[in-house]
């Protein structure tokens, strides 16, 4: 079948960049006919598909973008292991997103193993899922990159690049020496991503250092806990205790 219409209406799929070859419009017009389908129905045949495949599309790049360490799910997290670790129902209010929306920060505090890098990865891929912004890095991986802009003078543009997503996850901060032994300007530069990013985006910390080490684990103490201030004012803090997947007779109270 061709007429004047449709072949019009071809030509504005093809400059609204709407993929639609001409044997599906003839298909789903035979079969509007068929159904006797309203027009809101017809429409709806006519560009679900299509803007279903091009939001799939949006969310696997944000995904990509986000640069997660694993593709972790709610769904595959093993809820039964420490059933008292976590509240679910917490966690999946967490996954509506509610908290990146109204710019609260959010911060997990325990002791290694307890599953909050699955957790927070997996809200994370809830939030992009959701069409926010994401970033994700390791306190290491974050303190490389600002330490290496230190050298090249490019500090304020990364300052600029990691104020940008509507979440920003910070995990693993104190799982390693990298913040004191490589870097000595840690409590400087991670007060710059909180500092521009507060009341303004979301931040994402996981960490197993309790609040009141922070003076001592960083370098700077009184920076740090500034640093602190800045992170928890109305955040959302949960302290995790339980068995470790690693070590199941670990505690968050045996840590040293």
């Amino acid at each position: 079948m061709t007429t004047p219409l449709r072949d019009r209406c071809l030509q504005h799929f093809q400059t609204l960049r709407i993929p639609l070859p001409p044997e599906t419009l003839d298909c789903l017009l035979s079969q509007a006919e068929k159904e006797t389908l309203s027009p809101l129905s017809f429409l709806d045949q006519l560009l679900g598909p299509r803007a279903a495949a091009r939001q799939e599309r949006a969310v696997e790049r944000r995904i990509r973008q986000a640069k997660f360490e694993e593709r972790k799910m709610l769904e595959t997290f093993d809820w039964k292991f420490n059933p008292k670790a976590f509240d679910r129902r917490q966690i999946e209010e967490l996954a509506t997103g509610d908290f990146i929306r109204r710019r609260a920060n959010l911060v997990f505090v325990g002791w290694s193993g307890l599953g909050k890098s699955h957790i927070i990865q997996a809200l994370g891929m809830k939030a992009c899922a959701l069409g926010y912004r994401v970033c994700y890095r390791t306190s290491a991986a974050l303190l490389a990159d600002l330490n290496a802009s230190l050298a090249d003078k490019t500090l304020p543009q990364r300052v600029r690049y990691y104020a940008r997503p509507d979440l920003m996850i910070i995990d693993e901060f104190g799982f390693d020496s990298i913040e004191r032994s490589e870097c000595p300007e840690a409590a400087h530069l991670l007060y710059k991503i909180i500092a521009a990013r507060s009341h303004k985006r979301s931040t994402a910390l996981v960490t197993n250092v309790e609040f009141k080490k922070w003076g001592d684990y960083l370098s700077d103490g009184p920076l740090a806990m500034a640093l602190l201030d800045r992170l928890v004012e109305g955040a959302i803090i949960l302290s995790i205790k339980g068995r470790s997947y690693r070590d199941p007779s670990k505690t968050l109270t045996e840590q040293t």
